[in-house]
């Protein structure tokens, strides 16, 4: 089976990011004079709600029940942690994944196009290609699906099909690549094979459905991978 495309997931996947983001998260709500500290344990659940926004949200319902901020608010305060996430990334610190600038430079040696779907926002995945590329993401990837383009967020398929949509090209001639629960039930929602890389925060969660999952993507053969009939796939 020929393998036309790749498709990432970003944070992650890419990247250990989520501390980053985590500091992000804090450094806004320290700016904007509140009170809320997300520690990594309490992060960790959060994770659980795909997107950044949703995330605010989810946290004011758990720990601020009576609380309500306006979506003009949570905006905001998002808009500005990406500013902040933006900053910590070119500030460096952040490094790729072992095996991912291999794999991508492979996929554009091969004629594999590359893809991006993510629920977090385009600018965030713009700051992470220009300090490990030098370049935007839209000239290091071949096509981008990103943000609030989806009308349902992971483990929802809508960002990968986006994604398939914008290569041209069928579920079963792409591989995603991803490293957490949701990412993996979007993926296969949208009938994609999906190799799962558990990233700092994932650890521990359940990759059942994954076609392959590996420590980092240093030990992934594509010529193996499509070969071997999934079922045949260890899943440690």
């Amino acid at each position: 089976m020929k393998t036309a495309a790749f498709i990432f997931d970003v944070d992650g996947t890419l990247a250990e990011t989520e501390e980053a983001h985590r500091q992000a998260f804090n450094a806004t709500f320290a700016a904007a004079g509140l009170d809320w500290h997300w520690d990594a344990p309490l992060y960790g659940e959060l994770l659980k709600v795909t997107g950044g926004k949703e995330r605010i949200r989810a946290f004011l319902e758990r720990a601020y029940p009576g609380v309500v901020m306006s979506d003009e608010s949570i905006v905001g305060l998002h808009r500005q942690k990406t500013k902040a996430y933006g900053d910590i990334i070119v500030g460096g610190g952040v490094p790729l994944r072992p095996g991912v600038r291999e794999l991508i430079q492979f996929a554009k040696l091969q004629g594999i196009k590359t893809a991006v779907a993510t629920t977090t926002n385009l600018p965030n995945v713009d700051a992470l290609c220009v300090a490990f590329w030098g370049e935007p993401a839209g000239a290091v990837f071949d096509v981008i699906a990103a943000g609030d383009e989806a009308p349902r967020k992971k483990p929802a398929p809508d960002i990968y099909t986006i994604a398939l949509d914008r290569l041209g090209l069928e579920p079963k001639d792409c591989i995603a690549f991803e490293d957490s629960r949701n990412g993996l039930l979007s993926a296969k929602s949208a009938g994609l094979r999906v190799v799962v890389t558990p990233s700092q925060y994932s650890t521990g969660e359940d990759f059942t459905e994954a076609d392959l999952c590996l420590p980092d993507l240093t030990g992934f053969d594509v010529a193996h991978f499509t070969r071997a009939p999934a079922e045949g796939l260890e899943n440690p």
